[in-house]
């Protein structure tokens, strides 16, 4: 094992990112946008939660403030330019769906589209917006979800700063070690 050393506390995310970058898309309005977000978790399994940190900064926080719901998006590994580049240019003022040849799809329980090109599609309605305004901590009810068949375990990204990513999709099995399995 190598020698630990000091290590610059707001780079801790590198390590304890807690899931892949999502594309979240919006609509409020009748204007659509997308996001790119790495601040988020599962919470609860039933109902199904998930929480995301939407700086106020953001252009999709008003949105989904406004509207009250968003489709989370998992794009893979081989959308890392088209990930990275919405993650840096304005919604307000650049359509990023014609922007980056992105497809909307209907949602069944929310406004905002999805987007066909990822592999799955979290419909999501705001549950609790008691941290929104304090932290900026949005917490989400996944009310629908469409996931592509294949492959089971795609190949995602994880943000680790400074401009990278790292990506995770190999299935380690550990079933039989597990007395609980989820």
């Amino acid at each position: 094992m190598s020698k630990k050393v000091d290590f610059p506390v707001s780079d801790a995310r590198r390590y304890l990112e807690p899931g892949p970058v999502v594309l979240i898309s919006s609509r409020w309005k009748g204007s659509d946008n997308i996001m790119t977000l790495g601040w988020h978790s599962i919470l609860e399994f039933t109902p199904s939660l998930w929480g995301a940190m939407i700086s106020s900064g953001n252009h999709s926080h008003r949105m989904i403030r406004e509207s009250g719901e968003c489709v989370v998006n998992l794009p893979t590994a081989d959308m890392v330019d088209i990930v990275s580049l919405i993650g840096n240019c304005d919604g307000e003022s650049t359509d990023k769906f014609e922007e980056f040849g992105l497809t909307k799809t209907a949602s069944a329980e929310v406004g905002a589209p999805g987007i066909a090109q990822c592999h799955a599609s979290f419909e999501c309605k705001l549950y609790d917006d008691t941290l929104v305004d304090s932290r900026n901590f949005f917490i989400f009810e996944i009310v629908k979800a469409d996931v592509a068949e294949r492959p089971a375990h795609p190949e995602t990204l994880h943000y680790i700063g400074g401009g990278s990513f790292v990506t995770a999709g190999k299935v380690v099995p550990q079933k039989s070690l597990f007395t609980k399995v989820t």
